[in-house]
C-alpha cells in the first residue's frame, strides 16, 4: 500500500492491449476474475459485481477484470471467450484483461478470485484485499457483509482517508 502499482500491458476482450498508462490520472480497480469460481459466481449471479462496476464506472473510475488462469486451467479464456463472458454475465467492467502467463497476477500478489486492488490517480496502490467482509460463496451473505471495495472507493471519491487499506482476500486460488 502506497507503492507505485506494477505496470502491465494485457490483451483485452476487444483484442486491444491496455495498461495502467492508458488510464493515467484515473482511479483504477483491478478485479481478479474466474467465472468457474463459486466465490466469483456469488457476486456475478447475484448481480452484485455488475452493480458495483456500474456504480463506479459511472463516476469515472476504470474497472479492469483480470483473468490470470493459465491455458488448460479453470477460468482460462482467450479474447473471444472473454468477450462472450462479458456479455453472458452482463459485466460492466471497462475491460476484461487476459494474463495467461500469470506475470501480472504474480506482480500484484493476486492470490484469489476475486482479489481486489485500487490504484489512485498517481498510480499508487491504495487498497488490496477482499471485496467484502464475509468469506463465503453464499449469495445471501452479500447484504449482510461490509463492502470493503465500496468503503474504499467511496472514501477515495470523497477525498477522505481509506480506513481499511489491506484486508485478507478470499475466494478460489488463482489458477496460475
Amino acid at each position: 500500500i502506497g507503492d507505485v502499482a506494477p505496470k502491465f500491458s494485457l490483451k483485452a476482450e476487444d483484442g486491444k492491449y491496455y495498461g495502467l498508462d492508458k488510464f493515467q490520472g484515473k482511479v483504477v480497480v483491478l478485479e481478479w476474475l474466474n467465472h468457474g469460481c463459486p466465490f466469483v459466481r456469488k457476486h456475478y449471479d447475484s448481480g452484485n459485481m455488475q452493480s458495483l462496476q456500474q456504480k463506479y464506472t459511472d463516476q469515472g473510475i476504470v474497472w479492469l477484470s483480470i483473468v490470470s488462469s493459465a491455458k488448460d486451467k479453470q477460468g482460462y479464456v482467450d479474447a473471444s471467450g472473454a468477450f462472450r463472458e462479458k456479455q453472458q454475465y452482463s459485466s460492466k467492467a471497462t475491460h476484461i484483461l487476459l494474463d495467461p502467463t500469470g506475470e501480472t497476477g504474480r506482480n500484484y500478489g493476486a492470490k484469489t478470485t476475486p482479489h481486489m486492488f485500487i490504484i489512485d490517480e498517481q498510480g499508487k496502490l491504495i487498497y488490496q484485499g477482499a471485496i467484502d467482509s464475509i468469506a463465503s460463496a453464499d449469495k445471501e451473505d452479500i447484504n449482510k457483509a461490509e463492502s470493503y471495495i465500496s468503503l474504499a472507493l467511496d472514501a477515495k471519491i470523497a477525498n477522505q482517508e481509506i480506513k481499511m487499506t489491506d484486508t485478507k482476500a478470499y475466494g478460489c486460488s488463482v489458477k496460475y
